[in-house]
């Protein structure tokens, strides 16, 4: 087997990957060195050069010329005679120079040659994917899905890299199939059994700055500054927000005209709501803020154990908390303090209306009870069990549940 052919056998690994030409050729004297060391049991009196380009292989074997049975170290020396059979006109002391072809290397040390160039290649490749995207975490990238699988999807990038989007990180709301394109951030980056693994995220909070850096230039410059952010992936999201110069409103530029900004990215987080709030230091009114869109009628903050009790109007109460209590869990989130709502009522006897207990009562129990004419709890009320099973299509122990509900308001 000719050098030519080798070597061109060798460089079909260079088509493949992704791999440059002085890179090929470290691997590749790398590769042939650690064979000369096996061979020869050391490396240091041979010169291999590579071009990759041509397909040429050379390895050079230097000896210094020594007098006949006076040679110690076969590798490092050679006996005068030996010498005169390569050039006629050697003399002690100097330098030979022999080429060693690569007919001298048997079948089996070929095989050995070319298991461990690809095994290089593929450490290196698995070396340089994770230096690249360890640099990467973070940032948002976007790939093409690949496989679809139960716990996860697979992810192709550019380079085709595979990237891992498991379904914990995953919208609630999310649906791939194969070949879509999809954006999401460098969460982590590991290495198991010596393979990169690297793990994207759409339900991080990070996912979410970085799209607001993306829309929105003042947060990009700089010029508005992302306090905190806290989401329940797919439903709610707040980001507090803040501008150390006064001509910039935060709130207004995140938002955009007509929402144009924020639109492109609520669109990409499934339609998720995101409330955008200005910052400040002022306690009280960073959870009156964070409780957005409901009004608050008074605060009571309690610094000792970072607690709240906030005081709304009953109209208020279902927006302070929120579908599936989203809105004040993400408000506690936000500001680190624990809320507390209360109906502030000016008459211990008001009435309130039914859809105030939508926190606590289904929506579609509230519409049957609308349905015979109970708008209010104490149009419920004024009703005995009775009247309230033989008039609606609703379980005995639904109604019980109600009734304690609704006289626990009054209580």
């Amino acid at each position: 087997m000719n050098s030519l052919n080798l070597v061109e056998s060798f460089a079909e690994f260079k088509e493949f990957k992704n791999i440059n030409r002085p890179t090929m050729m470290r691997i590749l004297e790398e590769v042939f060195r650690s064979t000369l060391s096996k061979k020869f049991e050391t490396d240091e009196n041979f010169d291999v050069i590579v071009n990759v380009d041509k397909g040429d292989l050379e390895i050079w074997h230097f000896r210094e010329v020594v007098e006949d049975g006076e040679v110690e170290d076969p590798n490092r020396q050679i006996a005068l005679s030996e010498a005169l059979k390569i050039e006629p006109d050697f003399e002690v002391g100097e330098e030979v120079s022999e080429e060693i072809k690569l007919s001298d290397f048997g079948r089996r040390e070929v095989l050995t040659i070319r298991q461990n160039l690809a095994a290089k290649i593929q450490e290196y490749e698995r070396e340089n994917e994770f230096k690249k995207y360890k640099d990467r975490i973070g940032e948002v990238v976007t790939g093409e899905v690949y496989q679809i699988w139960k716990k996860e999807i697979l992810v192709l990038d550019d380079e085709d890299i595979e990237l891992i989007l498991p379904k914990t990180e995953q919208i609630p709301s999310d649906f791939f199939r194969k070949g879509d394109t999809v954006r999401a951030v460098v969460l982590k980056v590991e290495m198991r059994n010596n393979n990169p693994i690297i793990i994207l995220s759409r339900t991080s909070p990070i996912f979410l700055e970085r799209l607001f850096e993306a829309e929105v230039p003042e947060v990009f410059d700089g010029l508005i500054t992302i306090k905190n952010i806290v989401r329940e992936p797919g439903e709610r999201a707040k980001v507090a927000v803040e501008s150390y110069d006064d001509r910039i409103d935060p709130v207004g530029a995140c938002v955009g005209m007509k929402g144009s900004r924020i639109h492109g990215i609520v669109r990409e987080l499934r339609n998720e709501n995101i409330d955008v709030i200005n910052y400040t230091n002022n306690t009280s009114l960073y959870i009156q803020r964070s409780l957005s869109p409901a009004k608050i009628s008074s605060i009571t903050v309690h610094e000792e154990d970072k607690k709240a009790d906030v005081y709304l109007k009953p109209d208020q109460v279902s927006l302070a908390i929120g579908r599936g209590g989203h809105n004040i869990k993400l408000a506690g989130k936000l500001t680190g303090y624990e809320i507390d709502v209360y109906r502030d009522t000016d008459e211990d006897l008001e009435d309130v209306d039914l859809q105030e207990f939508s926190d606590e009562i289904d929506t579609w129990i509230i519409d049957e009870f609308r349905a015979i004419g109970c708008d209010s709890a104490k149009s419920v009320l004024e009703l005995d069990r009775e009247e309230l099973i033989k008039r609606t299509d609703l379980e005995v122990e639904t109604i019980n549940e109600v009734l304690r509900i609704l006289k626990a308001e009054f209580e």
